[in-house]
């Protein structure tokens, strides 16, 4: 009789162990690991990433978490994030394609002299949507979850800059390619460095300054360094950055359906939207800091910003016709990017 009960009860069970076990491997929890340059004081990791993360874990009730990993906590320097996100070393990083340049060249076009809008929001827009019409191949090795630039970059000096003469010799830190050559076009020497590399430079001499945005200069303490700032009124401005969010293709083909359309419903234009609103939010916010702090913030007058617009038109063309040489229409990707930012930057101040 036992033995009867105990096998009708071990048949009635099995269904709804089976159905048990096809419920959980359709909900699967999933963690996954985000690593990123900056410090965890950082705007960025503290007003985008971690929002943007706990964001996905409540959406997803807890099943896809995101564990995120700042100043390149799991190992290597900032120039192999893209490919440890390629390679599955971790599961997905945040990056500036301008920390390997010429390896995606057609993103280079909002990073180009005097083409971007000084707001991220604008920006940001810009730079997703191309990147879903015109540069998703050049990525084609991770999962873009977004693409974004920052707002208007200012330089930032152990001495003033007023004037393009004021940048003769003066040694800069650059974050992209095109800022490079915006640079040397001015007079400047540029040098290509990592952010986090910035600080030690500075103390020993072997830079005079940095090109970032506000939002970046209380996280590696350039305003205790630098007291000079100058910054760039109205749009087009002289410089940005772009930057990627991206995954392990592999890591994201094998996630459960539900879970990857709560990612995807946090990526895109959404996350790009999230992004940007950290620049234009926190770089006034800074600004006054620095302000208080009694720096002097140096504003370019409309005259001497076009002299410098001039100037650097050469680095546009030069451009232009590097991106001829690799198959890619320069030309009409400029003219594209332009009437973007003009459409989406309409009413914007």
């Amino acid at each position: 009789m036992t033995t009867r009960r105990t096998t009708l009860l071990g048949a009635l069970a099995a269904p709804a162990l089976v159905a048990a076990s096809r419920a959980g491997a359709q909900t699967p929890e999933m963690t996954l690991r985000l690593h990123h340059f900056l410090p965890a004081v950082s705007n960025v990791h503290r007003h985008f990433l971690m929002p943007w993360a706990q964001k996905i874990s409540a959406e997803s009730q807890g099943r896809l978490r995101v564990q995120v990993f700042p100043a390149m906590q799991l190992g290597g320097a900032p120039p192999q994030l893209y490919d440890q996100a390629k390679d599955g070393v971790v599961d997905i990083i945040w990056t500036l394609p301008g920390n390997t340049p010429g390896r995606f060249p057609s993103i280079e076009v909002i990073e180009l002299p005097f083409v971007a809008h000084k707001r991220a929001s604008v920006n940001s827009r810009v730079v997703q949507q191309l990147y879903e019409t015109r540069f998703r191949q050049e990525f084609a090795d991770t999962h873009i979850i977004c693409a974004w630039a920052h707002d208007a970059g200012v330089i930032n000096s152990r001495r003033e800059v007023r004037r393009q003469e004021d940048l003769a010799g003066m040694k800069l830190r650059f974050p992209t390619r095109q800022a490079g050559e915006a640079l040397r076009a001015l007079g400047a020497a540029p040098i290509g460095l990592p952010i986090p590399q910035v600080p030690e430079a500075l103390a020993q001499g072997v830079i005079d300054g940095a090109v970032v945005p506000w939002e970046v200069v209380p996280s590696i303490r350039l305003h205790e360094t630098l007291r000079n700032h100058t910054e760039f009124a109205g749009s087009p401005t002289f410089y940005v950055a772009s930057f990627v969010l991206a995954m392990n293709k592999t890591k994201y083909d094998g996630m459960a359906p539900d879970l990857k359309r709560v990612l995807d419903a946090n990526s895109g234009q959404v996350a790009a939207a999230m992004a940007a609103k950290v620049w234009d939010e926190q770089g006034p916010v800074v600004e006054e800091m620095v302000r208080r702090r009694g720096n002097a913030i140096i504003e370019l007058s409309a005259e001497e910003t076009q002299r410098w617009q001039r100037t650097t038109q050469p680095v546009v063309d030069n451009w232009v016709r590097a991106m001829g040489e690799r198959n890619i229409q320069g030309a009409a990707l400029l003219e594209e990017t332009r009437a973007l930012i003009a459409r989406y930057g309409q009413g914007v101040t």
